[in-house]
């Protein structure tokens, strides 16, 4: 049996009692049965494809005696059913398996402490996108085996996709190439291709492929851009699979030496009927910068005496660009970004390297302004150099890169039998515990906490890109950003400051694993903990920052401000201005310290997109007569399945004392107050601000102070109103929670109960058996018991886990205590998503008398593959650019 853990102790695994023993050493053990698991691939939608096909899992069962548990999938390319005809075990937990495996990185949330993992891990190369997953794999006691490191003894991959990836990015390259020609205002017989994802096998397409070539050689290509060369590097499985698709179609193979003779005689009409392929190997595109000549062993060992000409010898002639080498930064670039645009500048070059199919996808590798990889979904992006712009645009300029990095998923069926068959004798070896295995041990990054004698170089790529190591910088001094909270809208903030070149983040939370999830995915980002209320520990962070950005319960930010005043950094935070923030203004300006608050989504964008049109009104004289504002954080309608019609997209506490704020405003003339408590009961309970969606609307604090923060005359409006938007049904309930005591904030309610049951009984001051508890929540509320509302208050109950007998529940006060159980209750599940609806209206008294409403609307939704919430990316993004 495999396991990676430090320690040895007892375990079960199934019927069978074994010992769990320490098992870093790769001595061969007794062969004895092991569980397998096989994770669900969930990078994106697409990834389709698995390690083991059904026929795999049935071989290896019979011929070892492992037991076998695969996740569940709906999209993988094998069903559930047909994994359990073969044997395996249907199971979303996999903390049984003693070696889990995947094919593409696993989520760093997702991994499980102490197991053997085989995937392709896109570390050893020191990608420093992938350090901090490599950190994640140490810090769990993982036993890291990548498919890309098990090598036969002189080196060569034994486990691989190789070709498919050749074949599908060769397909696509095609496609691409034909929807660019057309961009260009030329038809091709390239337009008739598809990606590789639309055939249903490789037997379709090249029956494609035929049907292409047909058309080259009967109606020819385009005369404005023959000859079309192909130019392919590398020489491994991935371009010999794109040779394998390209070769199908009327073609000649050239030489880099024929290619000026070929460029003066580009009118020959042989190449309007004919490709070019021209297959390049490193004696072809570098030397040696002394002048001498090339010497293959010379260039491997000391590759600084070398550079690339390829932009010079090979690029002006080349139509696509098929990249399929092995690159590692010790060897010269194929291209520069300055290489690229100095091809672009040149008008006479305008029809060359108009496609590039980088299928090896090396990000910033081979290819410098290949910068990112693509999607199935967004296959092409481009490169205009000369402007130092990237974008999406087939019809503007630049040039089309598709650098697709799960290619072989387009061919799930194909790759994954391909893949099994050479995985399976090392998936046996594996199953029997035979570690000692020359291929397993080889092809070992990390294990017990300590990346392998062979991988120890990774060491300074982690500390540089995992612990927030500021490297010096001669440009500029580096910036640094203390991120205090680690809640549910801090990932989008980080994301966006992580690409602004210098800057170091720590983020700082009372959940330091919490931060450290989302420290380990970025680069120059750490975690620390924060404790608000140990003021020694909080200046140490405020002191060695540049700006605080503080995402803490909006009641804690007093604290934070305080410490950045005395240290003199400034602060940013997505929450109103509360009165004891208030309090610091005049020290923050004495300190000239800025603290800029207000700036998420509500409040933040609503302020700054309500303010354009309003400055824009006034700038043509006009005047504004009338404001209303809406906006909400709402689970997107699919998923507003609860009597609430709602789930937690930003911090349930705010939420819940936000249902406690008195209100002010101005409606039709008339000013207007809402007393604390009175909020819910005072509902405006239709808000038809779009037919397909039931609003209801509650007023938003004051919402006369911002008359003044607009620039706005309160005397001379009609209407001056800023509301929060739920769906219909959520203030009935939420009133009956605050008249039932759910909502207290006072310390006398604080809660110590030994199960969320007995917290119910104890607020509602009665037994909370079910029997009773529809008598008791109806004599509490003074209503009828036959009352629609008290069954609908006992299903929310039900569905908040209030009956739950088991989980204590301790919290200082009811609020809090709610807080905790909806938060856990009442969140978003896997592939649910959020949207925010943001909504303005403005009565605007024009200069010669006339009238107009202008509008103003936002509505967003999350991403329920990622699992990026819209309030995440609304509030995050803001308060990032403000930082």
């Amino acid at each position: 049996m495999l396991a990676a853990s430090a320690a040895a102790r007892p375990r079960l695994l199934h019927t069978r009692s074994l010992l769990h023993q320490r098992s870093s050493s790769l001595a061969t053990q007794a062969a004895r049965p092991t569980v397998i698991g096989i994770r669900r691939e969930d990078k994106n939608r697409w990834e389709r494809r698995v390690a083991l096909t059904p026929a795999h899992v049935k071989d290896l069962i019979a011929e070892t005696g492992a037991s076998v548990i695969v996740q569940p999938s709906n999209t993988r390319i094998f069903n559930n059913a047909s994994f359990e005809a073969a044997g395996a075990t249907i199971n979303e937990d996999l903390t049984l398996a003693d070696a889990i495996l995947g094919i593409k990185e696993v989520p760093i949330d997702k991994l499980i402490p102490d197991k053997t993992y085989l995937i392709f891990s896109h570390t050893h190369k020191a990608q420093q996108y992938n350090m901090p997953s490599l950190q994640a794999f140490l810090d769990n006691r993982i036993r890291l085996i990548d498919y890309e490191l098990m090598v036969d003894p002189h080196g060569k991959r034994l486990v691989l996709f190789g070709k498919h990836a050749g074949y599908a990015g060769m397909i696509d390259g095609l496609h691409g190439l034909g929807q660019r020609l057309l961009a260009l205002g030329y038809n091709s017989p390239f337009i008739h291709m598809g990606q590789a994802h639309v055939y249903p096998n490789l037997e379709c397409v090249y029956t494609k492929l035929r049907h292409v070539a047909d058309i080259i050689e009967d109606q020819g290509l385009p005369d404005a851009f023959a000859p079309m060369l192909f130019t392919f590097t590398g020489a491994g499985n991935v371009t010999q699979g794109a040779r394998a698709i390209f070769d199908n179609l009327p073609h000649d193979n050239v030489t880099v030496d024929e290619l000026p003779f070929i460029a003066k005689d580009r009118f020959n009409e042989r190449y309007r009927r004919r490709l070019l392929a021209l297959q390049v190997g490193a004696q072809d595109y570098v030397e040696r910068i002394d002048g001498g000549p090339y010497s293959r062993e010379e260039y491997r060992e000391f590759p600084d005496r070398y550079r690339s000409v390829f932009a010079q010898k090979i690029a002006p002639y080349t139509s696509m660009l098929v990249n399929g080498i092995y690159w590692e930064s010790k060897y010269p670039r194929l291209m520069t970004t300055k290489d690229l645009a100095y091809i672009q500048r040149q008008r006479e070059l305008r029809t060359r390297m108009l496609a590039i199919a980088d299928i090896s996808c090396d990000i910033a590798g081979s290819l410098e302004f290949m910068t990112h990889a693509s999607t199935i979904d967004s296959p092409f992006f481009y490169v205009d150099a000369v402007n130092s712009i990237q974008h999406t645009d087939v019809e503007k300029p630049g040039v089309q890169i598709n650098s697709i990095d799960n290619l072989p998923t387009e061919l799930p069926f194909e790759a994954s039998k391909h893949f099994g068959d050479s995985l399976y004798p090392y998936a046996k070896a594996l199953a029997l515990g035979d570690l000692a295995h020359p291929v397993l041990s080889r092809a070992i990054i990390c294990q017990d906490g300590a990346l392998a004698p062979p991988h120890k170089h990774l060491e300074k790529s982690l500390a540089v890109a995992t612990r927030g190591i500021r490297v010096a910088s001669t440009a500029a001094q580096r910036k640094r950003v203390l991120l205090a909270g680690s809640g549910m809208v801090s990932q989008p903030l980080v994301d966006y400051l992580v690409s602004a070149k210098g800057t170091d983040i720590t983020i700082a939370s009372n959940d330091l694993s919490e931060a450290k999830r989302i420290a380990y995915q970025f680069r120059n980002t750490q975690a620390a903990l924060l404790d608000v209320a140990d003021a020694t520990s909080l200046n140490t962070l405020v002191k060695d920052c540049d700006v605080v950005v503080s995402l803490v319960p909006a009641h804690l930010h007093p604290q934070l401000a305080d410490a950045a005043i005395r240290h003199g950094k400034h602060m940013v935070t997505a929450s109103y201005i509360s009165p004891e923030m208030q309090l610091l203004d005049q020290r923050a300006r004495d300190s000239k310290v800025s603290i800029l608050s207000e700036i998420g989504l509500d409040p933040g964008i609503d302020h700054c997109s309500a303010k354009k049109i309003i400055d824009e009104a006034h700038a043509r004289g006009s005047k504004i007569k009338s404001f209303i504002s809406w906006c909400g954080g709402l689970p997107a309608p699919e998923n507003s399945d609860n009597q609430l019609g709602y789930k937690f997209s930003w911090s349930p506490r705010g939420v819940l004392t936000a249902g406690l704020n008195q209100a002010q405003f101005k409606i039709n003339g008339q000013m207007r107050s809402i007393p604390s408590g009175s909020l819910f009961a005072s509902r405006l309970a239709s808000v038809p601000l779009y037919p397909g969606f039931a609003l209801e609307g509650l007023a938003n604090r004051d919402s006369l102070q911002y008359a003044d923060v607009y620039g706005l005359n309160l005397d001379h409006m009609d209407s001056m109103f800023r509301g929060t938007l739920r769906y219909s049904g959520y203030s009935e309930i939420m009133d009956c929670l605050l008249r039932l005591g759910f909502l207290n904030l006072d310390s006398k309610s604080s809660v110590n109960a030994k199960s969320a049951a007995e917290f119910l009984s104890q607020t509602i001051g009665a037994p909370a058996t079910l029997p009773e508890l529809k008598q008791t929540l109806a004599k509490r509320l003074s209503i009828s018991a036959s009352d629609p509302l008290v069954c609908r208050l006992m299903l929310a109950l039900e569905e908040f886990g209030m009956y739950n007998q088991n989980s204590p529940v301790a919290a200082p006060t009811a609020l809090d205590a709610l807080s905790k159980i909806l938060q856990n209750s009442l969140k978003l599940n896997q592939g649910e998503r959020d949207m925010v609806c943001l909504f303005h209206e403005f009565g605007i008294e024009n200069q010669d008398g006339s009238y107009d409403v202008q509008t103003s609307s936002l509505v967003a939704y999350g991403d329920a593959e990622s699992g990026e919430t819209a309030m995440a990316r609304t509030v995050g993004i803001p308060a990032a650019i403000a930082t």
